[in-house]
Protein backbone atom coordinates (compact mmCIF):
# COMPACT_ATOMS: atom_id res chain seq x y z
CA UNK A 1 0.00 0.00 0.00
CA UNK A 2 1.18 3.53 -1.11
CA UNK A 3 1.82 5.74 1.90
CA UNK A 4 0.69 9.60 1.59
CA UNK A 5 2.76 12.60 2.07
CA UNK A 6 1.69 16.10 2.87
CA UNK A 7 3.38 18.77 2.07
CA UNK A 8 2.78 22.41 3.29
CA UNK A 9 1.71 24.46 0.65
CA UNK A 10 0.84 27.93 1.66
CA UNK A 11 -1.17 29.66 4.61
CA UNK A 12 -4.87 29.99 4.78
CA UNK A 13 -4.15 33.16 5.61
CA UNK A 14 -1.94 33.77 2.58
CA UNK A 15 -5.51 33.02 0.12
CA UNK A 16 -8.41 35.31 0.15
CA UNK A 17 -11.38 33.90 -0.41
CA UNK A 18 -11.94 34.51 -4.55
CA UNK A 19 -8.41 34.25 -4.16
CA UNK A 20 -5.76 31.74 -6.05
CA UNK A 21 -2.02 31.03 -5.34
CA UNK A 22 0.29 28.77 -7.37
CA UNK A 23 2.30 26.64 -5.69
CA UNK A 24 4.63 24.17 -6.59
CA UNK A 25 4.79 20.23 -5.48
CA UNK A 26 7.77 17.87 -6.50
CA UNK A 27 7.83 20.32 -9.35
CA UNK A 28 4.75 20.59 -10.72
CA UNK A 29 2.64 24.01 -10.86
CA UNK A 30 -0.61 23.74 -8.89
CA UNK A 31 -3.23 25.98 -8.35
CA UNK A 32 -5.11 26.59 -4.48
CA UNK A 33 -8.34 28.27 -5.19
CA UNK A 34 -10.53 29.88 -2.23
CA UNK A 35 -14.18 29.34 -2.50
CA UNK A 36 -15.81 30.96 -0.04
CA UNK A 37 -13.62 29.56 2.72
CA UNK A 38 -13.12 26.26 1.32
CA UNK A 39 -10.43 25.12 -0.54
CA UNK A 40 -9.52 23.45 -3.51
CA UNK A 41 -6.10 22.30 -5.18
CA UNK A 42 -5.86 21.48 -9.19
CA UNK A 43 -2.70 21.42 -11.65
CA UNK A 44 -2.27 25.14 -12.93
CA UNK A 45 -1.87 24.54 -16.52
CA UNK A 46 -4.53 24.41 -18.77
CA UNK A 47 -4.72 21.17 -21.10
CA UNK A 48 -5.44 23.58 -24.27
CA UNK A 49 -2.30 25.85 -24.64
CA UNK A 50 -0.67 25.89 -20.91
CA UNK A 51 -1.96 29.19 -19.44
CA UNK A 52 -1.86 29.42 -15.60
CA UNK A 53 -5.34 28.48 -14.10
CA UNK A 54 -4.53 30.18 -10.75
CA UNK A 55 -4.46 33.81 -12.86
CA UNK A 56 -8.49 32.50 -13.87
CA UNK A 57 -11.88 33.65 -12.56
CA UNK A 58 -13.64 31.74 -10.68
CA UNK A 59 -17.58 31.06 -10.23
CA UNK A 60 -20.22 28.06 -9.49
CA UNK A 61 -17.10 25.95 -8.86
CA UNK A 62 -15.50 25.93 -11.60
CA UNK A 63 -12.35 28.25 -12.93
CA UNK A 64 -12.35 30.07 -16.66
CA UNK A 65 -8.94 30.12 -18.15
CA UNK A 66 -7.75 33.66 -18.51
CA UNK A 67 -6.17 32.74 -22.39
CA UNK A 68 -9.28 31.21 -24.44
CA UNK A 69 -12.07 30.62 -21.88
CA UNK A 70 -11.96 26.87 -21.39
CA UNK A 71 -13.71 25.93 -17.83
CA UNK A 72 -12.16 23.19 -15.42
CA UNK A 73 -14.47 21.91 -12.12
CA UNK A 74 -12.42 22.74 -9.09
CA UNK A 75 -13.55 19.30 -7.42
CA UNK A 76 -12.54 17.25 -9.61
CA UNK A 77 -10.10 19.10 -12.76
CA UNK A 78 -12.56 17.79 -15.09
CA UNK A 79 -12.67 19.82 -18.16
CA UNK A 80 -16.31 21.22 -18.60
CA UNK A 81 -15.66 23.31 -21.85
CA UNK A 82 -13.94 23.91 -25.16
CA UNK A 83 -11.09 24.45 -26.04
CA UNK A 84 -9.56 22.38 -23.06
CA UNK A 85 -9.22 19.23 -24.52
CA UNK A 86 -8.28 17.24 -21.49
CA UNK A 87 -9.09 16.93 -17.62
CA UNK A 88 -6.40 18.48 -15.06
CA UNK A 89 -5.41 16.49 -11.81
CA UNK A 90 -7.03 17.31 -9.06
CA UNK A 91 -5.41 17.33 -5.58
CA UNK A 92 -6.51 16.53 -2.15
CA UNK A 93 -5.95 19.19 0.75
CA UNK A 94 -5.75 19.13 4.09
CA UNK A 95 -6.17 22.12 6.56
CA UNK A 96 -4.31 22.21 9.97
CA UNK A 97 -4.56 25.52 11.64
CA UNK A 98 -3.01 27.97 9.05
CA UNK A 99 -1.44 26.00 7.03
CA UNK A 100 -2.88 24.46 3.60
CA UNK A 101 -1.22 21.24 2.64
CA UNK A 102 -1.55 19.39 0.01
CA UNK A 103 -1.92 15.17 0.19
CA UNK A 104 -0.56 13.00 -2.51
Amino acid sequence: MKMSKEIAVAKVSEIKPGEAKQVEVDGEPVAIFNVDGQFYAIHDTCTHSGASLAEGTVEDGAVTCPWHGAQFDLKTGKNLSMPAPAPVESYQLKIEGDVIKIVL
